[in-house]
């Protein structure tokens, strides 16, 4: 997969709605990861299109991704939202902007909700993501 492979694939599964993540930060992880040996390059050319660098994991970029998803998955879950300063500040304004401030909030949650509902009902029966994938939505 080559860079920009994995820029439209951040794209399709809205991965930057909760990572915050840019094209220039993926080029410079892949060429990180490349000299510390997790991934490997080779070069490919389609058509009359240019050259691009195609990557994959190596073996020990295997064991260290399945070590990461190991650790990561026995941690506690902590969700930091941007909002979460808001909310431990609104004793500090008036009643109305307290009011208009949880307003906003809750509507962004309900825009939110629909849109995760939205999405996981759009990709239900999507062939891409596996089954473990669409279970863990599903609970």
């Amino acid at each position: 997969m080559s860079a920009y492979d994995i820029q439209k694939l951040v794209e399709y599964r809205n991965i930057s709605k909760w990572v915050k993540i840019s094209m220039p930060s993926i080029y410079k992880k892949v060429i990180r990861l490349e000299e510390k040996g997790l991934i490997t390059s080779r070069t490919e050319k389609e058509g009359k299109m240019p050259e691009k660098a195609v990557y994959s994991l190596t073996d020990e970029g295997n064991e260290e991704f399945e070590k990461l998803m190991l650790e990561i998955s026995c941690k506690p879950i902590n969700i930091f939202l941007d909002f979460n300063a808001v909310i431990v500040n609104l004793e500090s304004m008036e009643k109305e902007q307290q009011r208009e401030c949880l307003d906003h909030i809750e509507s962004n949650i309900s825009v939110l909700k629909s849109y995760l509902e939205e999405n996981i009902d759009l990709k239900e029966n999507a062939p891409d993501i596996p089954a473990t994938g669409m279970a863990v939505c599903n609970r």
